[in-house]
Parts: structure tokens; C-alpha cells; sequence
């Protein structure tokens, strides 16, 4: 699909055709088009009112012409469908024979299972450091420290070895937290092939550098060449695997790789936009994180559902303020990867970052909630790394710089939540 197409969201499901529509859908029209071109609908016969004589007879009317125009809005968008269905046929999957997947996390292995689903002969390499779940995939098929509960399609095969996993793969998943990506990246550099695309699952930006993935990723390689891809928006691994409806983002400088990777994972219950916008999609994703974590605390302090709605409205306009100032798109961040991420991750409680502000809003201390997950909150290293950005960008970010310093054991919650509230009242922006 066509970048323009980036923030597109759900589309209703495609009803199966009327017979009498086949000779239109031979010849599809763009999907905005005047109400001549459209195919003529039979008024409903409205039963709903009593013949009260000529004081129904106008009401009667509008409401056929209201249904008759919703049926012609919904037959275009069927037409518009299937003509991009047929523009965008491709054989990406059809060629693909390897996938390799780096890191053995719950998104990362619920994104080799959707893929591995998707074709049975395709082979998806899944490197891993953990022998205990190496075996468990290889073995049972199922991941037993991230998702122990799903089994996973029998053409995944875990290693433990960068060279067996790397070798002849078509496309690459990178599910490596970001912090630890770059020395993670160098020490498998020299089995990666120069060509070889990567799809970055990973959000955040790296804490002393302020790199995102799209710079860790060709620096650590040692080739600035290295096709890049970015993929984000509102998913939680759980959902994947139980195949619920989602709606994500590719986005990278490359309209054709991305086009690729786009019609390597779209299927009946994954919509996958395009983008060029790397520099949106990924600071939207970072940063997303950092306001979970302060949407959590109020949840933990119990501060009410206005307060909940006023902080996540002013750390949206923070990070679009920050990464428009780093060349974003506003329209990026109004989109699946920024609006619709922040969403999914502030109000959910699937959210690991939520939840690391919902414990440190009902007073945990930040060591004893990190050492009782065996999962990275990203959040928790990317809030000073965003506070660095943004007096690089000489940008005010006082939601995300109050995480910040809960999180430096600087301030309390509610000490923070009291200088908040006494900041100077000023015009919106």
C-alpha cells in the first residue's frame, strides 16, 4: 500500500458481493467517486411507521435516502478493496524461504509463529540465548518462558547459533531490547549478509548515544547500507497469537522494501500500513513508553479518570512537539504507531511499562518491580535518554521529564504530581 496510506486504521470487514455488483467490480473505481458512478440500490419498503398519510411521507423518504446512500458508501469500499487487492499481488511470500527472528521474546516469537503460519514450507530460524527455551521450542513447540500457554507452528526451529540462524535468511526480525542491541548486533555481525533487510521490533532509544534502532542497527553492523525497516503500532504478543484482529505500520526510507515487508505480513487478521516516516514511527514508539509508565502511576495513586485523560493528552503533545522538532510527520503521530500505540499501552493493563507506573504509583520502589519481571520495560531506560533529547531540541516535556525523575528516585509520585499541577497556566498549544 501507498505511504500516503500510513495512518489508515480498521477497515470494515468485506461482505461477501451481490451477484448483481459482479460487472462493477471487473471495472473498479477509485474508492472516492460521485454518487452517479455508483451502482442504483431498490428502495427498502419501510414498515417501521404507520401509513399516517402525507405528515410520514417526507420522514419515510429521507430515511430510504439515508440507507440508500449508506449502501452506496459501503458497495464503493468493497470495489476500492478488491482493486488494491489486485494492484498489490505479489509473490514476496512465495519467494521468501527464511525467516530468522533475533531474540526470544513474546512479540518477537509471535511474530516468527504469525509468519510461519502463513506458509508451511517457510522456514523460520529463531536465535535465542537460553538453551532451556531453545529445546522448548524445538521440542514441545511451544515457548515456555514467554508463551507457554500457545503452541507454536512446527516449521520454527530455536538455535543458539548466529551462523545457523543467519544463514540464507531472506528477511531478519530484530526483537533485541534496544539497550542491549548494539553489543548484541557486533557480535554476530560477521554472519550477516549485506543485503540481508532487518525488521526492527525494538522501542526505544539507546541511553547514551539517544540512537534509535534505524542508526544502532547499520552502526553496529558496520554497514550504514543495511536495508532497515521499522515496525510498530498497537499489538500485544498475546493477541497475535490468539489471531485477534490488529493493524500495525512498516515504515522505512525504501518504499519498495517496505511495499515487501507489507505484503510479507498482512493476512486476515494483521493490517500492515506503509510509511517513510522512520524518524516518527520510532520516536512515537519510544516515547510511548515513558507515558505508559506515567499513566500507570496515576492509575496507582488513584487520581481519577480526568487526571488520567489530561496527562495522556499533555504527553501527546509532548512527544509530537519533540519529534516534529527531529523532522517526524504530525500525521505520524496521529497514526497507528503514534496515537494508536500510546493508547494500547497507557490504558491497557497487558502494558508492562503501565504497569511498572502502576507499581510505582502504589508505592514500590523501582529495584524490587524490576527484579520481579523477567521482561524489559523499555520505559524505564528510555525516560532519561528522552530528557536528553529534548534539551538537545530545547523542547519542554514536563509529563515525560517528572517520569524521569520518579524513576532517578529524584522525586515521588505525588511529589510530582503536586509540581505538575502548579505549573504556570498557560495558552494550549
Amino acid at each position: 500500500m501507498a505511504a500516503a496510506a500510513a495512518t489508515t486504521t480498521f477497515l470494515p470487514p468485506i461482505p461477501t458481493p451481490r451477484p448483481r455488483l459482479a460487472a462493477a467490480v471487473r471495472r473498479p473505481p477509485p474508492i472516492f467517486t460521485g454518487a452517479a458512478d455508483a451502482v442504483p440500490m431498490p428502495d427498502d419498503e419501510d414498515s417501521s411507521d404507520d401509513d399516517d398519510g402525507d405528515a410520514a411521507a417526507p420522514r419515510r423518504s429521507a430515511r430510504k435516502d439515508r440507507r440508500r446512500a449508506v449502501r452506496i458508501a459501503w458497495e464503493k469500499l468493497v470495489r476500492w478493496s478488491r482493486f488494491w487487492r489486485r494492484r498489490n499481488r505479489s509473490d514476496v511470500l512465495e519467494s521468501t524461504r527464511k525467516l530468522v527472528v533475533l531474540g526470544g521474546g513474546s512479540f518477537g516469537t509471535a511474530m516468527a509463529a504469525h509468519v510461519a503460519a502463513k506458509k508451511a514450507d517457510l522456514e523460520v530460524s529463531m536465535l535465542v540465548r537460553d538453551d532451556f527455551v531453545c529445546r522448548s521450542i524445538n521440542h514441545s513447540h511451544i515457548n515456555c518462558k514467554y508463551l507457554p500457554e500457545h503452541r507454536l507452528p512446527e516449521n520454527i526451529v530455536a538455535t543458539t547459533s548466529a551462523a545457523d540462524a543467519l544463514a540464507g535468511a531472506d528477511f531478519c526480525f530484530h526483537a533485541v531490547p534496544v539497550q542491549f542491541s548494539s553489543s548484541f548486533l557486533e557480535s554476530i555481525s560477521t554472519h550477516v549478509d549485506p543485503k540481508l533487510p532487518f525488521i526492527s521490533l525494538s522501542k526505544g532509544l539507546e541511553l547514551n548515544t539517544l540512537r534509535t534502532m534505524s542508526k544502532i542497527i547499520p552502526r553496529a553492523l558496520g554497514n550504514r547500507r543495511q536495508p532497515f525497516i521499522v515496525l510498530s503500532g498497537p499489538s500485544f504478543a498475546v493477541e497475535l497469537m490468539n489471531k485477534l484482529p490488529t493493524a500495525m505500520v512498516v515504515a522505512s526510507k525504501d518504499k519498495k522494501l517496505a511495499s515487501s515487508v507489507q505484503q510479507l505480513l498482512a493476512s486476515p487478521n494483521l493490517r500492515i500500513s506503509t510509511s517513510s516516516d522512520v524518524t516518527g514511527v520510532e520516536i512515537a514508539g519510544a516515547l510511548k513508553n515513558v507515558l505508559a509508565i506515567a499513566a500507570g502511576i496515576v492509575e496507582g495513586m488513584n487520581l481519577g479518570n480526568n487526571c488520567m485523560a489530561a496527562l495522556v493528552a499533555q504527553g501527546c503533545s509532548e512527544i509530537r512537539w519533540l519529534a516534529t522538532k527531529m523532522g517526524a510527520k504530525p500525521i505520524t503521530l496521529s497514526g497507528l504507531s503514534g496515537s494508536g500505540d500510546i493508547m494500547l499501552t497507557c490504558f491497557v493493563n497487558l502494558s508492562r511499562n503501565r504497569n511498572v507506573g502502576l507499581r510505582l504509583g502504589s508505592g514500590e520502589k523501582l529495584d524490587q518491580i524490576m527484579s520481579s519481571m523477567n521482561q524489559v520495560a523499555e520505559g524505564v531506560s528510555t525516560a532519561g535518554a528522552v530528557i536528553a533529547l529534548a534539551q538537545k531540541y530545547n523542547v519542554k516535556m514536563p509529563v515525560l521529564t517528572a517520569v524521569a525523575r520518579i524513576i532517578d528516585n529524584e522525586l515521588t509520585p505525588k511529589k510530582a504530581v503536586m509540581e505538575l499541577m502548579n505549573l504556570p497556566q498557560v495558552e494550549e498549544v
